[in-house]
C-alpha cells in the first residue's frame, strides 16, 4: 500500500466483509464494548438509506459516475487508527454540536483526495494544498449535510455540525480522539480510478442514541395508530370521539350510524332529520376595499421615510468554472460583461432602479445618476 491505492487482495476482502476497511490497522482489532451487534446492523440500515442520493450527489459535482458500496462497521481505540495509513492522510472533522453533539469526522488517503480535488477543479493534476483540500471539504460538507437530515429525521430533532475542516495529518499528528470510535468503511469507486476506501469516524455516543431514539420515536408512531385506549370500537364502522363513524358507516336516512348526531351540528341529541335533502348554498359577498383608503392612512408613508435600505452600485458580472476560480491569485485579471465607459447599475435592496457613471469625490468613489429605471416594479430582482 505504498502508493496509497489498495490491492486486489484487500478488496476482494473488504468485498467480502473480512477486512475492517482495507487498512491494516496493528492492534486495532474491532471492540464489541459499548456497542450491541443489534444497534451495529440498526445504524448500518440507516446509513444504507443515504449512500445512493450521496452517490449521485458526488456524481454530479465531480461529472463522473460515483459509486459509494454499503459501509462495514466496527469499533476501534482512536489512538490506533493513523496507524492504519502509510504516511500522511487527509482527515476532514466536522463534529456534531446539537442534536447528538459528539466528534463525527471523516478520512481519505491522500491518491483519492487528489483525485476528488481534481475533478471538482477540472484540473489534471493537482496538489494537496489549501485550495484541493478546500474543494474536497466542500463535496464531504454536501454529502455530509444530507446524511444529517436522514438522521435527523429518524430521531426527529435537527442535528447540527460545526463547519467542516480538512488537514493534512499523519500518525504523529492525527487529532484522533482516544477511546472507542465507530468506524464506518466506505468502498468508493469513481469511473476509471483504482477503487478506494473512506472512513467516517463517529462517538459511540453518538450511535447508541440516534438507534435509541429512532426505535423510540418508531414505537411512538406505531403506538398512535392505534385505537384508544377502552374505545372498544372497531376501525372502519364504529363511532370515535367525535361522533362520526370512521370509513362511511352512515345509515340510507343520512343518519350516523348508532343514532346520535355528531356534537356542533346544530341538531338537538335524538331528533330526526328534515325532509329536505339539500341544504341552502350561497357565494361569499366580500366588500369593497377601493373606497376604504381614506387620505389620511395615504399620508402614513411618512412613517417610513427614516428607513434605512441597502444602495449598491454594480460595475459588472461574469461567470466562471470552479477551475478558474480556484487557480486565482494576486493579480489575476477578472473581465466583467460590461464595456468601458457604459453605465453602471444601481440598486436598492438588490432591485435595479436607475443607471449612472462612476465619479470621485475627493478621494471617494461616487456614482451621478444619469437614467431612471422607468418601471422598476416590472424589472427582475438582481441578486
Amino acid at each position: 500500500m505504498s502508493d496509497g491505492a489498495l490491492s486486489q487482495d484487500e478488496i476482494d476482502a473488504l468485498m467480502s466483509g473480512s477486512s475492517g476497511g482495507g487498512f491494516d490497522f496493528d492492534g486495532a482489532a474491532s471492540s464489541d464494548d459499548g456497542l450491541s451487534e443489534n444497534e451495529k446492523q440498526t445504524f448500518l440500515g440507516i446509513i444504507n438509506s443515504i449512500i445512493d442520493n450521496q452517490s449521485s450527489t458526488l456524481s454530479g459535482m465531480m461529472g463522473k459516475t460515483v459509486t459509494i458500496s454499503p459501509p462495514s462497521i466496527e469499533v476501534i481505540e482512536g489512538g490506533n487508527i493513523a496507524a492504519g495509513f502509510d504516511g500522511s492522510f487527509v482527515r476532514i472533522q466536522s463534529s456534531f454540536t446539537d442534536g447528538v453533539p459528539g466528534y463525527h469526522s471523516y478520512l481519505f488517503t491522500d491518491e483519492i483526495s487528489r483525485v476528488m480535488a481534481g475533478l471538482l477543479s477540472g484540473l489534471d493534476q493537482v496538489e494537496l494544498d489549501e485550495a484541493s483540500l478546500s474543494a474536497v471539504s466542500e463535496a464531504v460538507n454536501t454529502i455530509s449535510g444530507s446524511a444529517m437530515t436522514v438522521l435527523g429525521d429518524k430521531i426527529g430533532k435537527t442535528i447540527m455540525s460545526e463547519p467542516a475542516t480538512a488537514e493534512i495529518k499523519d500518525a504523529a499528528d492525527s487529532d484522533i480522539p482516544t477511546g472507542g470510535l465507530v468506524k464506518l468503511n466506505y468502498p468508493i469507486t469513481i469511473d476509471d480510478y483504482p477503487p478506494a476506501v473512506y472512513n467516517e469516524l463517529f462517538d459511540i455516543s453518538i450511535i447508541k442514541e440516534i438507534v435509541a431514539q429512532s426505535a423510540a420515536k418508531s414505537s411512538a408512531a406505531a403506538a398512535s395508530g392505534k385505537p384508544p385506549a377502552g374505545g372498544g370500537m372497531p376501525m372502519g364502522g364504529g363511532m370515535p370521539q367525535g361522533g362520526m363513524p370512521m370509513g362511511g358507516g352512515m345509515s340510507q336516512g343520512g343518519m350516523p350510524m348508532g343514532g346520535g348526531m355528531p356534537m356542533g351540528s346544530g341538531m338537538p341529541m335524538g331528533g330526526s332529520m328534515p325532509n329536505q335533502g339539500y341544504v341552502n348554498i350561497q357565494n361569499v359577498q366580500y366588500p369593497s376595499f377601493g373606497s376604504m383608503t381614506s387620505s389620511s392612512e395615504q399620508g402614513n408613508i411618512s412613517l417610513l421615510m427614516d428607513v434605512n435600505m441597502e444602495m449598491t452600485v454594480e460595475l459588472g458580472r461574469t461567470k466562471k468554472p470552479i477551475r478558474e476560480i480556484l487557480s486565482m491569485g494576486e493579480g489575476t485579471i477578472i473581465e466583467l460583461d460590461k464595456l468601458a465607459g457604459e453605465p453602471v447599475d444601481i440598486l436598492v435592496n438588490h432591485k435595479l432602479i436607475a443607471n449612472g457613471e462612476v465619479v470621485v469625490i475627493d478621494e471617494n468613489f461616487g456614482v451621478r445618476v444619469t437614467k431612471i429605471v422607468s418601471n422598476p416594479t416590472g424589472v427582475n430582482d438582481v441578486t
